[in-house]
């Protein structure tokens, strides 16, 4: 395993240099958290690519190929069309709001009166997507050294808070981007085509096992209607993925970028579920579907390439976890703290402090609290769920009410917000949080309170859509932060 481990090494050491080159380039707050808004195509993709396809679509991918076959690839797919979705018909107007959170979004379409809410939910939503992630290394620092789970979280995750707190959005684009060509060469050139091999091709595939594992449709109507609500609608509104069409240099790069990162998301879907399949051949017996990444990886591959596997594999984990990472930290700081800030002192300038080193102290205290919580947390599944189900219940509706519908309010908003948030927690205690029926009752919950608070409420001021409408169309005032520091920069 020597040379393995080097790869591992280099990797990670790799990851860290990046995070001290970002450094020098976080010198606003736009660069430090959108990369100054100015990612052309290639890079967008890509990175775009590396922050959707995490542990969970990787690990957990080949998880669902092990255990359902060819249907295992709905959940991953799902995300892709979310993505896909999001490029093709939102990206570009969400662009040019030139905002940085989802919450300064609602601020604009409903008149600075949805976002402390929106953004308590946001920031649960990422708090744990980001803790779900960093519990991934303690699986793979296993395999690789066998290594304690605490141990295996805390130098994981200290990694990822490093390079993060460095440099920000530069260091984690830079560094996505390295993931995504990693995850590319590992999964899709390397453990697909030997998987296969190794499994006897198609033909012996489909001999060895049940005509089920090639039913597109095996693994159940209602689970990818739940996979649709939860992944695909989702990446429509999570502030992780938002926080990267804000990196888009041009409406151009957001759309037809996002389409390509979406697209690729479809192929690497259908490659986790084709790798699990044929681990379903090669070890019929395994005590978990988790496991099948993993064994697959060890018992199969020669030395270097599968420590170039393993790699991809870490990487896959790092670049979602970063990405969380990050916008729970701008969340926290810029849609809840700097509003507290607001509240007690009335007059004060977010100005007149460096708001560099301000979201660089929030990534470094946000990090070490998921962490924390991801040494005491066990259930990764639950906590996911849980994550999603809040998101998707919560805030959906208002968001896409607010880019859809003229006529939504902000009491509208608030009403969906709360009634659609707690209705899903609710039912995670009456049904289980594993259940269906709280996402499919909480969005109808959330529409219906939507519509009728909407209508029975006076209409959103005139200047305020007329203000929203030129931000949309790229004509409306730069934010004056953002104004502020491109004078400083020249």
């Amino acid at each position: 395993m020597a040379v393995d481990y080097a790869v591992i090494v280099v990797y990670l050491a790799g990851m860290l240099a990046m995070g001290w080159w970002g450094m020098r380039r976080a010198k606003s707050k736009s660069d430090f958290l959108v990369a100054g808004r100015r990612l052309g195509p290639t890079m967008y993709s890509g990175t775009m690519a590396a922050i959707v396809l995490g542990g969970a679509s990787t690990i957990g991918g080949v998880g669902l190929g092990y255990q359902y076959g060819l249907s295992g690839a709905w959940m991953v797919f799902t995300i892709g069309l979310g993505l896909l979705a999001l490029s093709l018909f939102f990206s570009a107007r969400i662009a040019r709001l030139k905002v940085y959170t989802v919450s300064e979004m609602l601020d604009l379409r409903y008149g600075g009166r949805a976002g402390v809410i929106s953004g308590v939910v946001m920031w649960a939503y990422t708090l744990m997507l980001a803790v779900t992630s960093t519990i991934a290394y303690a699986t793979i620092f296993d395999v690789l050294f066998d290594m304690n789970r605490t141990v295996a979280i805390i130098l994981g995750g200290s990694i990822v808070v490093a390079y993060s707190t460095l440099g920000g959005m530069w260091s984690i684009t830079l560094t996505d981007m390295v993931q995504f060509v990693v995850k590319t060469i590992g999964v899709l050139l390397l453990l697909l085509p030997i998987a296969v091999v190794k499994a006897g091709g198609f033909s012996e595939m489909k001999a060895q096992l049940p005509t089920g594992y090639f039913d597109p449709l095996g693994i159940g109507g209602e689970t990818i209607f739940t996979y649709v609500l939860i992944y695909t609608f989702g990446m429509l509104i999570g502030q992780d993925i938002w926080q990267r069409v804000f990196t888009a240099g041009s409406d151009r790069t957001a759309k037809w970028g996002g389409t390509v990162a979406g697209t690729y998301c479809l192929v690497y879907a259908l490659a986790g579920a084709v790798i699990g399949t044929a681990a379903k051949v090669l070890y019929p017996k395994l005590a978990s579907p988790d496991d099948a990444f993993a064994t697959i990886v060890k018992d199969e591959l020669p030395v270097g390439v599968r420590g170039l596997v393993l790699a991809a594999a870490l990487a896959a984990v790092m670049s979602t976890s970063s990405g969380a990472l990050i916008a729970c930290a701008t969340v926290a700081n810029n849609d809840i703290w700097s509003r507290l800030r607001g509240a007690v002192r009335p007059g004060s300038d977010a100005a007149d402090h460096d708001e560099v080193k301000g979201n660089r102290v929030f990534i470094l205290v946000m990090g070490v609290a998921v962490i924390c919580t991801a040494i005491v947390l066990n259930n990764v599944v639950e906590a996911l769920t849980v994550a999603y189900n809040l998101l998707v219940g919560g805030l959906l509706v208002p968001i896409l009410g607010g880019l859809l519908w003229r006529r939504g309010t902000a009491q509208g908003a608030l009403a969906a917000v709360v009634v659609g948030g707690g209705a899903v927690v609710g039912l995670m205690v009456t049904y289980g949080i594993l259940a269906n029926e709280p996402i499919y009752y909480g969005l109808l919950a959330s529409l219906a309170v939507y519509v009728i608070v909407s209508l029975a409420t006076p209409a959103t001021d005139a200047a305020v859509l007329t203000a929203w409408r030129e931000r949309l169309a790229g004509r409306g005032s730069e934010p004056a932060s953002e104004l502020k520091e491109e004078s400083v920069t020249r």
